[in-house]
């Protein structure tokens, strides 16, 4: 029980901290808070858009918060981080924050609510929703929703990827409430289909494929060698006359030779 205590007031005291934080630095832009238990103390990390507000002059309001933070709330030696907001469109307490002050001024709630949605969908959230509720136009209290894209209303995605503020405003005719919802663009739903290309390949790639396979497969059969026309080279006739006046001699020897041995006879 006695752990259990200790945990119920030590995130009580967180949140009181950041309701104090969001109402003294309000003007300034003020996004995000966080408070971390170190073992020299508590160091608190502010989130905002203009950062001379919050340090104030020579670190003035620095020190003022500080000392607040320890004697009004019991921080142990609190260490104040100041860090500059990374995108406020997409930071529902700093959009809510200058919803309010467009109000303030006097602008018409529908020009400011539609000028703040087409803002927060300019940095690519995936959705948002604006809610104004009051006396607004009359003496009846009424409430006007401003909304584009997808914004989860229940389940996990809706505690993860959706940050919410609500903030109100004390006008002549009444308190006006403004309510906040901004989707985040790197949401990741349940229903979200994920694609994964090439994973069967094209089908002209796969008849590509078979063809190139069919072609290896194939037998090279060879080709026929081109028929070569053997050329008759003609006989030169003096070789011809030359063989044909060495044959006839031999042939008058050997007719000599019987003609002479038939006249011995």
């Amino acid at each position: 029980m006695a752990a259990r205590k200790e945990l119920l007031n030590r995130n009580l005291q967180y949140v009181q901290v950041s309701e104090f934080l969001n109402e003294e630095l309000q003007l300034a832009g003020q996004g995000k808070v966080e408070i971390h238990k170190t073992p020299m103390g508590h160091r608190v990390v502010i989130h905002a858009v203009r950062l001379g507000m919050v340090i104030g002059r020579r670190g003035r309001n620095v020190r003022k918060i500080t000392e607040m933070l320890e004697h009004l709330y019991g921080l142990e030696t609190p260490q104040l981080e100041i860090k500059d907001l990374e995108n406020p469109r997409l930071n529902s307490r700093v959009m809510a924050g200058r919803l309010i002050s467009q109000i303030q001024k006097g602008f018409h709630f529908r020009r400011a609510g539609y000028a703040l949605v087409r803002r927060i969908m300019s940095a690519e959230a995936r959705g948002c929703e604006i809610t104004i509720k009051g006396k607004l136009t009359s003496q009846r209290a009424r409430s006007e929703v401003f909304r584009e894209g997808f914004v989860a209303k229940c389940g996990e995605p809706s505690k993860k990827y959706v940050e919410d503020t609500v903030m109100e405003v004390t006008l002549k005719q009444g308190v006006i409430g403004v309510h906040v919802k901004i989707m985040q663009p790197d949401a990741v739903l349940p229903d979200d289909a994920v694609l994964i290309p090439n994973v069967f390949g094209k089908p002209e790639e796969e008849e590509v494929i078979e063809e190139e396979e069919e072609e290896e497969i194939l037998p090279e059969v060879e080709e026929p060698l081109p028929e070569t026309e053997v050329k008759e080279e003609p006989i030169p006739e003096a070789e011809t006359e030359t063989e044909v006046e060495e044959e006839k001699p031999e042939e008058d020897e050997e007719l000599l030779k019987s003609e002479d041995f038939d006249e011995d006879k």
